[in-house]
């Protein structure tokens, strides 16, 4: 894992080669190019929980951070430290906020994201800010943050289709060297939220179960893992 300023760290999986694009294939080509450095600037993800905006900005972070200083900062987790945990951030040529939507309308942490946006343009930084809307929907404090994130480049990520939640979650356990059987993933679908957080979730745990056990994502052991750690999952 990459260890980050406060402590976070990021999720191994979470890189792009992870991410299954589907419609939101221009914040993804966006964000690998601000990660080789070919592009700068301010950019907003904005989307409904499970979208991916946790993941992109954590691939962005991990690939920014091969070559350059990088850094993620999940706002809902570590807001509650205070502003001052932005103080030395404008170091970093290319950081990632998330959660923005948590901290917006006060007035102490706008001033703080409004410096330190001034400060990574100065030095042709990258800040990358992610929330559940675009900023115009939001309540800013301080007019001229609305403003400049207003005029950043906006993605706004759309949720996977049923088909396309298929391939995604094909897609991870491929890279986890697991296979997922069709009809296992037919008889998941009917029995478990079908948002990819939980979805990701799930395939983490059975991972890890499938590892231990040296065994095959079937219906069969599924119901077994599932069966001790939950045993009303069914």
């Amino acid at each position: 894992m990459h260890q980050l300023p406060l402590g976070v760290r990021l999720a191994d999986r979470a890189v792009f080669g992870s991410f299954l694009p589907a419609h939101n294939v221009e914040a993804l080509q966006h964000l690998q190019q601000l990660a080789r450095g070919a592009a700068g600037g301010l950019t907003w993800l904005c989307g409904p929980g499970g979208a991916g905006k946790t993941h992109l900005l954590q691939a962005a972070c991990a690939a920014a951070s091969e070559h350059m200083r990088a850094g993620y900062v999940p706002l809902a987790d570590v807001a509650a430290l205070g502003v001052g945990l932005l103080e030395g951030l404008p170091q970093m040529h290319c950081l990632c906020l998330d959660d923005v939507d948590r901290v917006v309308g006060q007035l102490d942490w706008e001033r703080g994201i409004f410096g330190l946006l001034r400060e990574m343009e100065e030095s042709s930084g990258r800040l990358i800010l992610a929330a559940q809307v675009p900023p115009a929907l939001l309540p800013w404090a301080l007019a001229d943050l609305g403003s400049r994130c207003g005029a950043a480049a906006v993605f706004q990520l759309r949720l996977l289709e049923e088909e396309e939640q298929h391939a995604a979650l094909q897609l991870r356990a491929r890279l986890r060297g697991l296979e997922l059987p069709d009809e296992t993933w037919q008889w998941l679908r009917k029995r478990f939220p079908r948002d990819m957080r939980t979805l990701y979730q799930l395939l983490d745990t059975l991972d890890e179960a499938a590892l231990a056990a040296q065994r095959r994502l079937t219906i069969p052991f599924i119901r077994e893992v599932l069966r001790s750690a939950r045993p009303h999952a069914e």
